[in-house]
């Protein structure tokens, strides 16, 4: 892992990445003006040889007149030596003085071959652009022989040290900028992100999760990070209320069953055994037992993980077929699921239209599945629920008005159970529905969901 922070490695980047695109840059410019240099020095040398095969042609005695070659071309200083066809000397430039230029193999192809060409030699520690043609044998004292013309490289090597020099100091100072500015910018992005940090240590610290973290004023990604955060923290608080709540409920529910346990026994222990007094006990002793698992049943299926068995719910429906409840299914219908999770659900729905529906009424187990859905639905012959009572109805220890007996934990262990086979539980009147995402043909699928 890097040791370095977010806004060095940043900077650090920033400035690698023009650096390499200034010497990327400054390697194409280099090549395409180092090209175009060259190429107008040739065209220079070329040019003067051609004037210099026209003189020998039209006025050899003004050829070998002393100076008649050291006139400079485009402001190129240039050196010329004319020879004839055994290469012997038959005029120079004064400029060359004592000096010969080194182009022998050129002048072996001139006059040999009838092939002009370049080369870049040494002569004198100056490195020399050297050209040499052929002269057309037309008479004169150099007809048939060659011309050689040279010119230093110098200024050239000079402008194109000041190109590498210009490169190399603008891409120092544009990575320089932009590390400087990268930084800058890196510094008021990441202040918000601080502020974020503090807080949220300051929320880990004191175990507050009322406090809320602070929001930039912009709306960017950091600005939609502290939201979301803030979101997760009220959801952290409201789940954190939702177990207060019901630790609260649960104590408020066994402290009635405990209390009246506590006072039959001090009463038995006091005057004796009393048969009413016995039943009584074996009655809140059971209460808490059923309340006890029904507390355990909910805990399972919230920290549950999804499970992975294959049930079918039509099966499910016509095993709990019996007496006044009466069962129905469209075919097979396939779920992944716990069998026994999904039993208990259904017995709670029926267990729930059993106390509160009419007494002795009919009650309709059905099984059914429809665009990618398999619904489990309990139905009873009552009133049902109002609309406001329809979604507290799941809530832990809801029983209406009517406070029937029970723990008041039913349907909320089957919202559990739904929640954990990825569906959900409803209730629309006196009509009470599971409703889990189905299985196509096992055979066909591989026990693969459509939702």
């Amino acid at each position: 892992m890097s040791r370095l922070s977010l806004r060095m490695r940043s900077v650090a980047a920033a400035a690698a990445a023009i650096l390499l695109a200034v010497a990327l840059a400054g390697v194409g410019i280099d090549l395409l003006l180092s090209r175009h240099l060259h190429r107008s020095l040739d065209n220079v040398l070329r040019r003067r040889a051609v004037e210099v095969s026209q003189l020998a042609a039209s006025a050899p005695a003004v050829l070998t007149t002393p100076g008649s070659l050291d006139s400079p071309v485009g402001g190129t200083d240039l050196s010329v030596e004319v020879l004839d066809r055994h290469g012997r000397l038959v005029a120079r430039s004064l400029s060359l003085g004592g000096r010969v230029l080194p182009a022998d193999p050129l002048v072996d192809r001139a006059i040999a071959a009838n092939r002009s060409g370049f080369a870049s030699v040494e002569s004198g520690g100056q490195r020399l652009r050297v050209y040499s043609a052929p002269l057309a044998d037309v008479g004169g004292p150099a007809g048939g022989g060659a011309v050689v013309v040279a010119a230093s490289t110098h200024d050239l090597e000079e402008t194109l040290a000041s190109l590498h020099l210009f490169v190399v100091g603008a891409g120092l100072a544009a990575a320089a900028l932009g590390a400087l500015a990268v930084a800058l910018l890196m510094g008021h992005a990441l202040r918000p992100l601080r502020r974020l940090a503090g807080a949220a240590a300051e929320i880990e610290r004191t175990g507050d999760a009322s406090r809320r973290l602070p929001e930039p004023a912009a709306r960017d990604e950091v600005g939609e990070l502290a939201t979301t955060l803030n979101e997760m923290l009220a959801s952290l608080e409201r789940a954190r209320d939702v177990e207060r709540r019901f630790l609260a409920d649960a104590s408020h529910e066994l402290r009635t069953p405990l209390t009246a346990l506590l006072g039959n026994v001090d009463y038995l222990e006091r005057h004796g055994p009393d048969q009413e007094v016995l039943d009584e006990v074996v009655a809140d002793a059971g209460r808490l037992a059923r309340l006890a698992d029904d507390l355990l049943a909910l805990s399972r299926e919230e920290a549950g993980e999804r499970p992975t068995e294959i049930v079918r719910l039509d099966e499910l429906a016509r095993e709990a077929s019996s007496g006044r409840v009466r069962a129905t299914a469209e075919g097979p219908v396939l779920v992944q699921g716990d069998r026994a999770a999904l039993e208990r659900a259904l017995a709670n729905l029926i267990r729930n239209a059993e106390l509160y529906g009419p007494a002795g009424g009919a009650i309709e187990v059905a099984a059914a599945q429809e665009n990618g859905w398999a619904r489990l639905t309990v139905a009873d012959e009552g009133a049902g629920l109002p609309r406001g009572d329809a979604e507290r109805a799941f809530g832990r220890f809801w029983r209406g008005d009517r406070q029937e007996p029970g723990s008041g934990l039913g349907l909320a262990i089957v919202q559990a159970t739904a929640e954990r086979h990825g569906g959900r539980a409803y209730a629309e009147g006196a009509r009470f529905t599971i409703e889990l995402p189905a299985l196509r043909d096992v055979s066909k699928t591989g026990a693969t969901t459509e939702a």
